[in-house]
């Protein structure tokens, strides 16, 4: 759900449930033209429009006294590598927002951060049916289920990353 808490709820309870090895959250962005694995999540919702549950914090922090930032467990690097060498447009990126999706990677890395579950955020373009005004990338479906499954096989078959730039200037 795109709304601040229930975010988190619906992941821990899987967790939960299913007590994964591993755990992808993905969420969409507008005006991203690639499949983005975020390196880093950090501690505060700065909401632009309200979530669909009407919240819109301002400014606050998703974690009272928690850390400024997590980083993904994921092989990032090695997941835009693979992505990009199969012809499907992905690279690092350096910032989640101050959205959902940032509050539920933040979230979703403080509860796992004493536990031994890998976990990391990926956000995926629009459908070109989402993206109706011509102002916005997108990528087809297949192009992005394609994607994510390249992305699950990699995290299953590589703990650690490769050592490779991700930087980005400005």
């Amino acid at each position: 759900p795109v709304t601040r808490f229930e975010s988190i709820s619906a992941v821990i309870d899987a967790i939960e449930a299913y007590q994964p090895d591993c755990v992808i959250t993905v969420g969409q962005a507008a005006g991203r033209a690639a499949i983005t694995p975020e390196r880093v999540a950090i501690n505060v919702d700065d909401f632009r429009i309200p979530d669909n549950g009407g919240n819109q914090p301002i400014d606050e922090p998703i974690i009272e006294q928690g850390p400024d930032a997590y980083f993904s467990s994921l092989p990032i690097k090695r997941i835009a590598q693979t992505l990009h060498e199969s012809g499907i447009p992905c690279q690092v990126s350096n910032s989640a927002g101050t959205f959902v999706c940032n509050h539920l990677f933040y979230g979703v890395q403080h509860y796992l951060r004493d536990k031994s579950i890998r976990h990391g955020f990926v956000h995926i373009p629009l459908l070109p049916e989402q993206a109706t005004d011509g102002n916005h990338p997108s990528m087809s479906l297949d192009m992005i289920v394609a994607g994510l499954k390249l992305v699950a096989q990699v995290v299953i078959e590589h703990e650690s990353d490769v050592v490779v730039s991700g930087g980005q200037i400005c």
